[in-house]
């Protein structure tokens, strides 16, 4: 792939999760010099004393349309995951709304429960109770949007999420800045999309992001051998990943295929989906010869043959960032991700939808260029949605003008996060 426009300004790095560059990078420890309980209490491993994080949220919305209005929400310290943090009672809050989207289509008479423990359930509309404990919503709801890809050291997450996010993923970044964040996320009044995340690269011994300007020190982590792998992997567990980010990156140095393999399976052991970011000849074979189980990005550097693909369909989901690839005014390498990812589709493969938000001008919120290249790539919209939401999600979205399956990139734009302050006057 030919090298990235402005506001890139490293000029070796690959378009493809090369965000605009933040303060110059420095060598961080590596794993392969010290022993391994050293290495998973120091340096970039995270650090042993943050515990596992779980997925969860609770921010208020920082937008205000017209038909909204902010009302403070009732916080309980102890409350569990959820869209929000419940009331004291332990009685489930109910929304109604016009249309509601769940479960892979459209459909009226429905009414969303969310238990006290923040799990949402589409129930008929009529066991809705009437009074103050239903609220209800012209338009559509519908799960939470979710970004799949991004790198939140390099966005502002609070314009994200006011643009209709409701979840992000990390794929990268120093582990206690990105679980500290997560961990303000979860604040009813901290304004911010759910974030899950991968912790640092892990990468050979020189290898990508090591050398790219943008990637601040603390954020890949360098994997020498296969012993070195399930130490790395303890350690982004600890530090509360619930996903791996290994790159196989053909420019530089990349981990040999045992050491590939060898993180995949301490990862499955530790029951966290590897994500790899499989950049160059060769690398989307070495990503499914290791048994990765996703891909940051859909492949662009070359057509990958059929029976590649057909493998890779079985059992892999690509993340799309389709849309880095000219930001808006696409470029060759466009057209060969958007041919790849046809093909995959057609073979059955399953994607997300993901931005790789931080690289370049991507808007941010709900980037309604990638929603019509996904279309493009051969996707229905309700595919779209399928892709852009979590099955068991506990943060619910809202259009408020109601979902048009017709025009859904522009319908899609108008999203908002449903919160404890939104109420509509219009019901």
């Amino acid at each position: 792939m030919t090298d990235p426009t402005p506001p890139l300004t490293d000029s070796t790095s690959p378009a493809a999760d090369s965000p605009a560059p933040a303060a110059g990078s420095a060598s961080p420890e590596s794993v392969c010099e010290k022993a391994p309980t050293e290495a998973a209490c120091s340096g970039s491993a995270g650090g042993c004393g943050l515990s596992a994080l779980r997925r969860s949220s609770g921010p208020r919305p920082s937008v205000t349309v017209a038909e909204e209005t902010e009302i403070p929400p009732t916080v309980v310290p102890s409350a569990p995951a959820g869209p929000w943090a419940p009331a004291a009672s332990s009685a489930p809050e109910w929304l109604v709304a016009e249309t509601v989207w769940w479960g892979g289509r459209l459909r009226s008479g429905v009414a969303l429960r969310v238990a006290p423990d923040g799990r949402v359930r589409p129930v008929p509309a009529e066991l809705a109770p009437d009074g103050d404990g239903t609220r209800r919503f012209p338009g559509t709801l519908l799960p939470g949007l979710v970004d799949a890809h991004v790198h939140s050291a390099l966005v502002d997450l609070g314009t994200v999420r006011a643009g209709g996010i409701a979840e992000v993923w990390d794929l990268g970044g120093v582990p206690e800045k990105v679980a500290a964040l997560a961990g303000r996320s979860r604040k009813p009044d901290a304004g911010l999309p759910r974030i899950r995340y991968a912790g640092p690269f892990l990468t050979a011994p020189g290898g990508y992001p090591s050398d790219r300007p943008w990637a601040p020190a603390g954020s890949w982590r360098e994997i020498c051998s296969e012993a070195d792998a399930d130490t790395a992997v303890s350690a982004a567990w600890s530090a509360g990943a619930s996903l791996i980010k290994v790159t196989a990156h053909a420019g530089g140095p990349m981990p040999a295929p045992a050491t590939l393999a060898a993180l995949v399976t301490s990862a499955r052991a530790a029951g966290l989906p590897v994500v790899m970011h499989a950049e160059g000849a060769g690398t989307v074979a070495a990503a499914h010869t290791a048994g990765a189980d996703m891909l940051a990005h859909t492949p662009w550097t070359e057509r990958i043959d059929d029976e590649l693909l057909r493998a890779c369909a079985q059992r892999m989901t690509w993340i799309s960032t389709l849309d880095i690839h000219g930001w808006g005014d696409p470029d060759p390498a466009s057209g060969i991700a958007v041919d790849n990812l046809r093909r995959f589709l057609e073979y059955g493969g399953s994607v997300r939808y993901g931005t790789d938000l931080g690289n370049g001008p991507l808007p941010p919120g709900v980037n309604i260029r990638e929603i019509r290249l996904l279309l493009s790539a051969g996707l229905t919209p309700d595919g779209v949605l399928t892709a852009m939401t979590e099955t068991d999600s506990s943060t619910i979205s809202w259009i408020p003008g109601g979902l048009d399956l017709a025009d859904l990139p522009d319908s899609l734009a108008t999203a908002r996060v449903v919160g404890p302050g939104v109420h509509p006057r219009v019901l």
